[in-house]
C-alpha cells in the first residue's frame, strides 16, 4: 500500500519558492518552523528532490528534542526515513542529508544513473531503481510502502510537487504564504515542469482550514479524486 503523501511548502505572496538562483529565502518565522517541525516528526519519512538537495544541503531532521524522545518514545527513530529524488544519481557523498543524524536514507535512481555513482551511494543509502531515464514516481511509492512507510512528507522543489500531483499522488498540500514578494519569471513555484494544457486536467483542491502564523497565511489543502 502507498504512503498517504501531504507537501509542505513555504512561498512568497507572490508564489516562488526561492530566487532564480534557486538560493534558500527565509519566507516563514519561528512559529511556521515549529509547526513544519512537528508535521516532519509525524512522518515516517519525508522526501526531497536532488534540486533541492544541490540548492539546499537540507539534513530533514527533527529539530525539537521533546519530538525526538516522543518519537523515541514510541518505538521510532529519532528522525524520519529522508528520501531524495535523483535520477542521476548526483547527491554528494558530503552531503548533510546522507550524514547528519541517525536513520535509514533512501535515493531513488534512475536506470541511466552512473554505475560507479550508485555503487558509492549503496554506502550511505537504500537505493531503488526505477524508471529508464528519470525515476518513476509512482513505483518509488510502492517500495516505500512495501518498507512500512504509511505517511511520506514532500518539501520540494517545485518540480518533484508538480511530477507527484501529475501522478495523483499527493493527498495533502499545506502551502504558508509569506509576506515578501521575491519576483522572477524563472524563480521555482510550488508545482514546476511543463505544466498542464487542459483545463480538464488540472488537480483540484478543497480548502480544508486557513490559519494566520507568523507574518502571513497557512492554507491547508485536500486534493480532489
Amino acid at each position: 500500500m502507498r504512503p498517504s503523501v501531504v507537501v509542505n511548502v513555504a512561498m512568497s505572496a507572490d508564489g516562488k519558492l526561492s530566487t532564480r538562483e534557486r538560493r534558500q529565502v527565509k519566507i516563514s518565522g519561528s512559529n511556521d518552523f515549529a509547526r513544519v517541525d512537528r508535521l516532519k516528526a509525524g512522518c515516517d519519512a519525508v522526501m526531497v528532490g536532488i534540486g533541492t538537495v544541490l540548492a539546499d544541503d537540507p539534513s530533514l531532521t527533527v529539530k525539537n528534542p521533546d519530538l525526538k524522545a516522543e518519537r523515541q518514545q514510541g518505538g521510532r527513530p529519532e528522525h524520519p526515513v529522508r528520501v531524495v529524488i535523483d535520477s542521476g544519481a548526483r547527491i554528494p557523498p558530503e552531503a548533510a542529508i546522507l550524514n547528519k543524524g541517525d536513520g535509514l536514507r533512501v535515493v531513488a535512481v534512475a536506470e541511466r544513473a552512473d554505475p560507479a555513482r550508485v555503487a558509492t551511494l549503496r554506502e550511505k543509502a537504500t537505493v531503488i531503481t526505477a524508471g529508464r531515464d528519470e525515476v518513476d514516481l509512482p513505483r518509488v511509492l510502492d517500495e516505500l510502502g512495501h518498507m512500512g512507510i504509511r505517511r511520506l512528507m514532500v518539501e520540494g522543489g517545485g518540480t518533484l510537487i508538480a511530477g507527484l500531483v501529475r501522478a495523483g499522488l499527493v493527498d495533502e498540500i499545506y502551502t504558508y504564504i509569506g509576506s515578501i514578494v521575491i519576483s522572477g519569471k524563472d524563480a521555482p513555484t510550488l508545482a514546476d515542469g511543463e505544466g498542464w494544457v487542459r483545463e480538464s486536467d488540472f488537480a483540484r483542491l478543497t480548502l480544508a482550514d486557513v490559519t494566520r502564523v507568523d507574518d502571513g497565511v497557512l492554507l491547508h489543502w485536500t486534493v480532489r479524486r
